[in-house]
């Protein structure tokens, strides 16, 4: 699996009945070497994958015909999951490649732009905010950490484990002045329901408190190693399956270097107390993906 890119971003308006190419760009680049691109298939087989320089930086582009990636028909393809599975693959070949040899900021999928002159005239405004985002992710990759909740032991509160319980209630007899009572028991079933959906649903508490414990102390180690980390939005089991509960989705942009330092640092954690209830998954490195929009983190060091 690729790792998951921005919403797919159009030009306003889509492209018009006439026009017949347009320029899709895949990233922003300083200094990239053109024979990185050669023989990359990108979006659309014969079109060559190219650099269009604008200002002092320059764009990673292709022509892709404009019947396959208009308004209409790009929104139905992305809407098919094996061809939004396509692009997101292609997009993200061409991205590595040229992050592996220049500094690249990566654009989000599906960014179009009506011809070449179009998409200089709108790259050259945004070419300060470029310049800054590619010297705070240059030398830098991003590493995605993600915590679940481990499957705990199903708890038993329907009629038949009421039936078993051996809840007991004490009654005392009436007895004559200056004796003993006597005691009895006898079972209360409904008592008995009660006490163990009470019981179920404070250890549901406990394990739930203990995971966020547990993925807020993964959260704290990395980033002391992180140059900065960002808390995606969680996933729902839809997504990450049934009984798959995701606490922590997160991700951190290192210093290429201190890859081991953070791994290191997982495998740790694994093993480390209170962290044995939760389950943790590591993906990287990625191309910064995360860090490019410019915008405030959850914490930068």
């Amino acid at each position: 699996m690729t790792r998951p890119l921005p919403g797919a971003v159009v030009t306003p308006g889509g492209l018009p009945a006439a026009t017949t190419t347009a320029t899709y760009v895949f990233a922003v680049c300083r200094g990239c070497d053109p024979a990185v691109l050669t023989g990359l298939s990108g979006q659309t087989a014969g079109a060559p994958v190219r650099l269009l320089r604008f200002g002092s930086l320059e764009a990673v582009v292709q022509d892709v015909p404009a019947e396959m990636f208009g308004e209409e028909a790009l929104r139905e393809r992305l809407a098919n999951r094996a061809e939004l599975e396509h692009c997101a693959r292609a997009h993200h070949a061409v991205v590595a490649a040229a992050a592996g040899r220049a500094p690249t900021l990566p654009l989000p999928l599906a960014t179009l732009y009506l011809s070449d002159e179009r998409a200089r005239a709108a790259l050259c405004e945004d070419e300060g905010r470029f310049r800054s985002v590619m010297g705070r992710i240059a030398g830098r990759v991003e590493w995605g950490v993600k915590v679940y909740a481990a499957p705990g032991r199903p708890e038993r509160t329907g009629p038949r484990a009421t039936a078993t319980a051996p809840t007991t209630t004490t009654l005392t007899a009436a007895a004559p002045p200056g004796t003993a009572g006597t005691a009895r028991t006898t079972t209360r079933p409904g008592h008995a329901y009660l006490d163990r959906a009470r019981g179920a649903r404070r250890a549901r508490e406990e394990r739930q408190e203990a995971g966020l414990n547990a993925a807020a102390s993964v959260d704290r180690v990395l980033r002391h190693i992180a140059v900065a980390g960002r808390r995606l939005r969680s996933h729902d089991t839809g997504v990450t399956g049934a009984g798959r509960v995701q606490l922590l989705n997160a991700a951190y942009l290192v210093d290429e270097g201190r890859e081991a330092d953070l791994t290191r640092a997982v495998e740790r954690l694994r093993t480390s107390p209170g962290c044995e209830r939760v389950e943790l998954e590591v993906t990287g490195p990625w191309v910064p993906y995360s860090f490019v929009d410019g915008g405030d983190l959850d914490a930068d060091q």
